[in-house]
Protein backbone atom coordinates (compact mmCIF):
# COMPACT_ATOMS: atom_id res chain seq x y z
CA UNK A 1 0.00 0.00 0.00
CA UNK A 2 2.57 2.38 1.18
CA UNK A 3 4.39 1.86 -2.41
CA UNK A 4 1.05 2.63 -3.80
CA UNK A 5 1.05 6.32 -2.27
CA UNK A 6 4.47 6.78 -2.97
CA UNK A 7 4.53 5.91 -6.87
CA UNK A 8 1.49 8.13 -6.93
CA UNK A 9 3.64 10.80 -5.63
CA UNK A 10 5.75 10.47 -7.97
CA UNK A 11 4.20 10.97 -10.87
CA UNK A 12 2.55 13.63 -9.50
CA UNK A 13 5.36 15.82 -9.19
CA UNK A 14 6.64 14.49 -12.50
CA UNK A 15 3.36 15.95 -13.66
CA UNK A 16 3.57 19.19 -12.18
CA UNK A 17 7.47 19.35 -12.90
CA UNK A 18 6.78 18.97 -16.47
CA UNK A 19 4.14 21.59 -17.11
CA UNK A 20 6.54 23.86 -15.37
CA UNK A 21 9.07 23.17 -18.07
CA UNK A 22 6.45 23.14 -20.77
CA UNK A 23 5.35 26.62 -19.80
CA UNK A 24 8.80 28.21 -19.58
CA UNK A 25 9.24 26.46 -22.85
CA UNK A 26 6.52 28.25 -24.44
CA UNK A 27 7.49 31.46 -23.07
CA UNK A 28 10.54 31.59 -24.47
CA UNK A 29 9.58 30.68 -27.78
CA UNK A 30 6.95 33.27 -27.66
CA UNK A 31 7.70 36.17 -29.62
CA UNK A 32 8.11 39.73 -27.81
CA UNK A 33 6.35 41.89 -30.21
CA UNK A 34 8.78 45.51 -30.72
CA UNK A 35 8.92 48.53 -32.31
CA UNK A 36 11.96 48.96 -34.56
CA UNK A 37 12.98 51.90 -36.99
CA UNK A 38 15.34 51.83 -39.94
CA UNK A 39 19.27 53.08 -39.41
CA UNK A 40 19.31 56.50 -40.78
CA UNK A 41 21.53 58.98 -42.53
CA UNK A 42 21.72 62.75 -42.33
CA UNK A 43 23.58 65.58 -40.89
CA UNK A 44 23.81 66.00 -36.71
CA UNK A 45 25.55 68.92 -34.73
CA UNK A 46 27.54 69.21 -31.88
CA UNK A 47 26.46 71.79 -29.85
CA UNK A 48 28.11 73.35 -26.05
CA UNK A 49 25.18 74.57 -23.65
CA UNK A 50 25.28 77.12 -20.86
CA UNK A 51 23.27 79.88 -19.11
CA UNK A 52 23.93 83.47 -18.84
CA UNK A 53 21.95 86.57 -17.88
CA UNK A 54 21.53 89.31 -20.68
CA UNK A 55 23.93 92.33 -20.05
CA UNK A 56 24.63 95.38 -22.43
CA UNK A 57 27.78 96.47 -24.25
CA UNK A 58 27.31 100.17 -23.38
CA UNK A 59 25.98 101.60 -20.49
CA UNK A 60 26.83 104.92 -18.96
CA UNK A 61 25.22 107.68 -16.50
CA UNK A 62 25.36 110.66 -18.52
CA UNK A 63 26.68 113.78 -16.35
CA UNK A 64 26.95 117.57 -16.68
CA UNK A 65 30.11 119.24 -16.83
CA UNK A 66 28.98 122.84 -15.63
CA UNK A 67 26.43 123.40 -12.98
CA UNK A 68 23.36 125.29 -13.39
CA UNK A 69 19.41 125.01 -13.67
CA UNK A 70 18.05 122.64 -15.93
CA UNK A 71 15.31 124.61 -17.96
CA UNK A 72 14.49 122.13 -20.71
CA UNK A 73 14.34 117.97 -20.45
CA UNK A 74 14.07 116.54 -24.19
CA UNK A 75 13.69 113.12 -23.65
CA UNK A 76 12.05 110.25 -21.27
CA UNK A 77 12.84 106.69 -19.84
CA UNK A 78 12.45 104.76 -22.76
CA UNK A 79 13.06 106.95 -25.83
CA UNK A 80 15.30 106.12 -28.03
CA UNK A 81 18.69 108.10 -28.73
CA UNK A 82 21.42 108.81 -31.33
CA UNK A 83 24.54 109.92 -30.59
CA UNK A 84 24.91 113.48 -29.72
CA UNK A 85 21.08 114.22 -29.32
CA UNK A 86 20.42 116.71 -27.01
CA UNK A 87 19.00 115.46 -23.78
CA UNK A 88 18.35 118.23 -21.61
CA UNK A 89 19.19 122.35 -21.80
CA UNK A 90 20.91 123.47 -18.54
CA UNK A 91 20.48 127.78 -18.30
CA UNK A 92 23.38 129.33 -19.27
CA UNK A 93 23.11 132.86 -19.52
CA UNK A 94 26.18 133.52 -17.31
CA UNK A 95 28.28 131.24 -19.50
CA UNK A 96 26.67 133.33 -22.85
CA UNK A 97 27.66 136.51 -20.80
CA UNK A 98 31.52 135.58 -19.62
CA UNK A 99 31.73 134.46 -23.52
CA UNK A 100 31.07 138.00 -24.73
CA UNK A 101 33.06 139.52 -22.28
CA UNK A 102 35.80 137.10 -23.47
CA UNK A 103 35.31 137.80 -26.79
CA UNK A 104 35.19 142.13 -26.47
CA UNK A 105 38.89 141.76 -24.51
CA UNK A 106 40.09 139.57 -27.20
CA UNK A 107 38.55 142.31 -30.20
CA UNK A 108 40.17 144.68 -27.52
CA UNK A 109 43.89 143.15 -28.18
CA UNK A 110 43.78 141.96 -31.77
CA UNK A 111 43.40 145.99 -32.30
CA UNK A 112 46.18 146.75 -29.97
CA UNK A 113 48.15 144.13 -31.63
CA UNK A 114 47.91 145.16 -35.10
CA UNK A 115 48.51 148.82 -33.89
CA UNK A 116 52.01 147.37 -32.38
CA UNK A 117 53.02 145.41 -35.26
CA UNK A 118 53.38 148.59 -37.55
CA UNK A 119 55.24 150.48 -34.46
CA UNK A 120 57.24 147.12 -33.83
CA UNK A 121 57.98 147.13 -37.35
CA UNK A 122 59.31 150.93 -37.28
CA UNK A 123 61.44 150.03 -34.09
CA UNK A 124 59.11 152.16 -32.09
CA UNK A 125 58.04 148.95 -30.01
CA UNK A 126 60.58 146.79 -27.91
CA UNK A 127 60.99 143.35 -29.22
CA UNK A 128 59.94 142.28 -25.29
CA UNK A 129 56.84 144.43 -25.09
CA UNK A 130 55.96 143.15 -28.34
CA UNK A 131 56.31 139.52 -27.76
CA UNK A 132 54.08 139.86 -24.19
CA UNK A 133 51.40 141.31 -26.14
CA UNK A 134 51.27 138.76 -28.64
CA UNK A 135 51.09 136.03 -25.75
CA UNK A 136 48.36 137.54 -23.66
CA UNK A 137 46.63 137.56 -27.41
CA UNK A 138 46.93 133.92 -27.29
CA UNK A 139 45.87 133.61 -23.89
CA UNK A 140 42.58 135.37 -24.13
CA UNK A 141 41.78 133.70 -27.52
CA UNK A 142 42.22 130.11 -25.30
CA UNK A 143 40.35 131.58 -22.75
CA UNK A 144 37.27 132.61 -25.13
CA UNK A 145 37.95 128.76 -26.25
CA UNK A 146 37.11 127.33 -23.09
CA UNK A 147 34.13 129.80 -22.67
CA UNK A 148 32.70 128.95 -25.69
CA UNK A 149 33.11 124.70 -24.93
CA UNK A 150 31.64 126.12 -21.47
CA UNK A 151 28.39 127.68 -23.00
CA UNK A 152 28.13 124.32 -24.82
CA UNK A 153 28.36 122.08 -22.27
CA UNK A 154 24.88 123.56 -21.57
CA UNK A 155 23.66 121.04 -23.78
CA UNK A 156 23.46 117.55 -22.38
CA UNK A 157 24.38 115.20 -25.40
CA UNK A 158 24.27 110.94 -26.15
CA UNK A 159 27.42 109.80 -25.59
CA UNK A 160 26.17 107.06 -27.90
CA UNK A 161 22.85 105.54 -29.06
CA UNK A 162 20.86 103.92 -27.10
CA UNK A 163 17.82 103.41 -24.78
CA UNK A 164 16.90 105.88 -21.77
CA UNK A 165 16.90 103.55 -19.12
CA UNK A 166 16.72 106.44 -16.47
CA UNK A 167 16.02 109.77 -15.45
CA UNK A 168 17.53 110.71 -12.17
CA UNK A 169 16.22 115.16 -12.45
CA UNK A 170 13.47 116.81 -13.08
CA UNK A 171 13.24 120.19 -15.00
CA UNK A 172 13.69 122.91 -12.30
CA UNK A 173 16.49 121.28 -10.44
CA UNK A 174 20.09 122.61 -10.25
CA UNK A 175 22.83 120.57 -10.77
CA UNK A 176 26.14 120.43 -10.09
CA UNK A 177 29.56 119.66 -11.80
CA UNK A 178 29.38 115.82 -12.83
CA UNK A 179 25.82 114.93 -11.77
CA UNK A 180 24.42 112.43 -12.76
CA UNK A 181 21.31 113.36 -15.03
CA UNK A 182 20.25 110.31 -17.11
CA UNK A 183 21.29 106.01 -17.89
CA UNK A 184 22.03 105.26 -20.84
CA UNK A 185 21.81 101.89 -22.29
CA UNK A 186 22.86 100.31 -25.85
CA UNK A 187 20.01 97.54 -26.75
CA UNK A 188 22.48 96.41 -29.67
CA UNK A 189 24.38 94.16 -29.14
CA UNK A 190 22.86 92.27 -25.79
CA UNK A 191 25.63 90.35 -24.55
CA UNK A 192 26.26 86.83 -22.97
CA UNK A 193 29.18 85.81 -21.04
CA UNK A 194 29.43 82.16 -20.82
CA UNK A 195 32.46 80.35 -18.36
CA UNK A 196 33.20 77.51 -20.09
CA UNK A 197 35.30 74.54 -18.38
CA UNK A 198 38.68 74.38 -19.92
CA UNK A 199 38.24 71.01 -21.65
CA UNK A 200 35.91 72.91 -24.22
CA UNK A 201 38.80 75.56 -24.87
CA UNK A 202 39.69 73.62 -28.19
CA UNK A 203 35.70 72.99 -29.53
CA UNK A 204 34.90 77.30 -29.50
CA UNK A 205 36.20 79.90 -31.42
CA UNK A 206 35.09 82.95 -32.48
CA UNK A 207 32.82 83.44 -35.25
CA UNK A 208 31.04 80.39 -34.35
CA UNK A 209 27.48 80.40 -34.58
CA UNK A 210 24.55 80.69 -31.32
CA UNK A 211 21.29 79.81 -30.40
CA UNK A 212 19.69 81.63 -27.54
CA UNK A 213 16.07 81.53 -25.37
CA UNK A 214 15.23 83.44 -22.55
CA UNK A 215 13.25 81.99 -19.74
CA UNK A 216 11.00 85.48 -20.38
CA UNK A 217 10.32 84.50 -24.14
CA UNK A 218 8.93 80.94 -24.21
CA UNK A 219 9.30 79.34 -27.57
CA UNK A 220 11.45 81.97 -29.23
CA UNK A 221 14.66 81.66 -30.51
CA UNK A 222 17.39 84.24 -31.14
CA UNK A 223 20.03 84.04 -33.09
CA UNK A 224 24.24 84.90 -32.27
CA UNK A 225 27.43 84.14 -32.49
CA UNK A 226 30.73 84.28 -30.49
CA UNK A 227 32.28 87.75 -30.55
CA UNK A 228 35.15 86.94 -28.71
CA UNK A 229 36.97 84.10 -26.09
CA UNK A 230 39.27 85.19 -23.14
CA UNK A 231 42.88 83.81 -24.02
CA UNK A 232 43.57 82.88 -20.63
CA UNK A 233 41.46 80.27 -18.21
CA UNK A 234 40.58 81.39 -14.33
CA UNK A 235 42.64 78.66 -11.91
CA UNK A 236 39.80 79.27 -9.00
CA UNK A 237 37.29 78.07 -11.33
CA UNK A 238 38.76 76.31 -14.09
CA UNK A 239 36.89 78.30 -16.87
CA UNK A 240 37.24 80.87 -19.46
CA UNK A 241 35.00 83.66 -20.63
CA UNK A 242 33.24 83.28 -23.58
CA UNK A 243 31.12 86.32 -25.63
CA UNK A 244 28.47 86.40 -27.14
CA UNK A 245 26.50 88.65 -29.01
CA UNK A 246 22.96 88.41 -29.42
CA UNK A 247 20.86 89.45 -32.70
CA UNK A 248 17.16 90.76 -31.97
CA UNK A 249 15.86 92.97 -34.62
CA UNK A 250 12.32 93.23 -32.65
CA UNK A 251 13.70 94.17 -29.50
CA UNK A 252 12.34 91.66 -27.35
CA UNK A 253 15.15 91.43 -25.35
CA UNK A 254 15.99 93.03 -22.62
CA UNK A 255 18.79 93.34 -20.00
CA UNK A 256 18.96 91.05 -17.26
CA UNK A 257 16.87 88.61 -18.87
CA UNK A 258 18.26 84.81 -18.12
CA UNK A 259 19.39 83.44 -21.30
CA UNK A 260 19.74 79.95 -22.28
CA UNK A 261 22.87 79.94 -24.86
CA UNK A 262 23.53 76.81 -27.36
CA UNK A 263 27.16 77.39 -29.27
CA UNK A 264 27.16 75.13 -32.58
CA UNK A 265 31.03 74.13 -32.75
CA UNK A 266 30.73 71.12 -34.94
CA UNK A 267 28.52 69.44 -37.91
CA UNK A 268 28.68 66.39 -39.60
CA UNK A 269 27.08 65.29 -42.67
CA UNK A 270 26.11 61.80 -44.01
CA UNK A 271 26.08 60.06 -40.12
CA UNK A 272 24.61 57.51 -39.04
CA UNK A 273 21.68 58.47 -36.87
CA UNK A 274 19.65 56.34 -34.27
CA UNK A 275 17.42 57.36 -31.92
CA UNK A 276 18.49 57.95 -28.37
CA UNK A 277 15.77 55.94 -26.50
CA UNK A 278 17.38 52.69 -28.79
CA UNK A 279 20.74 52.69 -26.52
CA UNK A 280 21.13 50.44 -24.10
CA UNK A 281 23.94 51.78 -21.35
CA UNK A 282 25.68 49.62 -19.67
CA UNK A 283 28.30 50.50 -17.25
CA UNK A 284 31.25 50.20 -19.77
CA UNK A 285 29.51 50.95 -22.94
CA UNK A 286 26.62 51.42 -24.97
CA UNK A 287 24.29 49.25 -27.43
CA UNK A 288 21.66 48.94 -29.33
CA UNK A 289 19.74 45.77 -30.22
CA UNK A 290 18.48 44.82 -33.85
CA UNK A 291 16.19 42.48 -35.61
CA UNK A 292 17.61 39.57 -37.69
CA UNK A 293 15.53 37.20 -39.23
CA UNK A 294 12.98 37.62 -35.82
CA UNK A 295 16.29 37.37 -33.66
CA UNK A 296 17.10 40.39 -31.48
CA UNK A 297 20.43 40.84 -31.37
CA UNK A 298 22.77 43.40 -28.63
CA UNK A 299 25.26 45.01 -30.68
CA UNK A 300 27.84 47.65 -28.91
CA UNK A 301 28.57 50.64 -30.43
CA UNK A 302 30.41 53.66 -30.37
CA UNK A 303 28.25 57.16 -30.26
CA UNK A 304 29.66 60.30 -31.47
CA UNK A 305 27.59 63.48 -31.14
CA UNK A 306 24.01 64.01 -29.64
CA UNK A 307 21.32 66.45 -30.80
CA UNK A 308 17.75 66.45 -29.96
CA UNK A 309 16.33 62.58 -30.35
CA UNK A 310 19.04 61.51 -32.02
CA UNK A 311 22.46 60.17 -31.54
CA UNK A 312 25.36 59.53 -33.99
CA UNK A 313 27.01 56.11 -34.24
CA UNK A 314 30.44 55.97 -35.13
CA UNK A 315 31.45 52.36 -35.19
CA UNK A 316 28.89 48.97 -34.57
CA UNK A 317 25.90 49.37 -37.52
CA UNK A 318 26.54 49.19 -41.08
CA UNK A 319 23.63 51.59 -41.73
CA UNK A 320 20.95 48.86 -43.11
CA UNK A 321 19.78 47.54 -39.75
CA UNK A 322 16.38 47.77 -38.10
CA UNK A 323 17.03 49.21 -34.42
CA UNK A 324 14.40 48.27 -31.71
CA UNK A 325 13.13 51.72 -30.49
CA UNK A 326 10.53 50.47 -28.31
CA UNK A 327 10.55 47.26 -26.27
CA UNK A 328 14.04 47.05 -26.16
CA UNK A 329 14.05 46.95 -21.75
CA UNK A 330 12.14 44.08 -22.19
CA UNK A 331 14.36 41.33 -24.54
CA UNK A 332 17.86 39.60 -24.43
CA UNK A 333 20.34 38.92 -27.04
CA UNK A 334 19.26 35.88 -29.04
CA UNK A 335 14.89 36.28 -27.95
CA UNK A 336 13.21 36.21 -30.83
CA UNK A 337 10.70 39.47 -31.61
CA UNK A 338 7.60 40.51 -33.30
CA UNK A 339 8.46 43.38 -34.93
CA UNK A 340 5.12 45.80 -35.00
CA UNK A 341 5.04 49.36 -36.68
CA UNK A 342 8.24 48.88 -38.67
CA UNK A 343 9.18 51.53 -40.26
CA UNK A 344 8.22 51.46 -44.65
CA UNK A 345 11.64 51.29 -46.56
CA UNK A 346 10.98 54.66 -48.28
CA UNK A 347 11.01 56.77 -44.77
CA UNK A 348 14.79 56.34 -44.30
CA UNK A 349 15.81 60.17 -45.06
CA UNK A 350 16.80 61.64 -41.76
CA UNK A 351 14.79 65.03 -41.16
CA UNK A 352 17.30 67.40 -39.80
CA UNK A 353 16.83 68.12 -36.18
CA UNK A 354 16.28 71.97 -34.67
CA UNK A 355 19.29 72.73 -32.63
CA UNK A 356 18.24 71.80 -29.48
CA UNK A 357 20.84 72.13 -26.89
CA UNK A 358 22.33 69.27 -25.63
CA UNK A 359 26.00 69.14 -23.71
CA UNK A 360 26.67 65.74 -24.47
CA UNK A 361 28.91 65.10 -27.26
Amino acid sequence: MIMVIVLVSLTACDAISGAKNKAEDEEETTPIPVETRLVERGQITAIYSGTAALEVDAEADVSSKVAGEIIELLVEEGDSVTSGQVLARLDGERLRLELERQRANVRRLEQDYRRNVELHDKGLVSAGAFEGMKYELESLRAALRLAQLELGYTEIKAPFDGIIAERYVKRGNTITISQALFKITDLDPLLAYLHVPEKEFNKLKAGQQAVVEADALTGQMYSGEIARISPVVDADTGTFKVTVEVVDAAGDLKPGMFGRVSVIYDTRDNSMLVPRSALVDTDSDAAVFIVEDGVARRRPVIVGYSSGANVEVLDGLSGQEQVVVIGQNTIKDGGKVRVIGAEPPDSRTAVEEPPIIDPAG
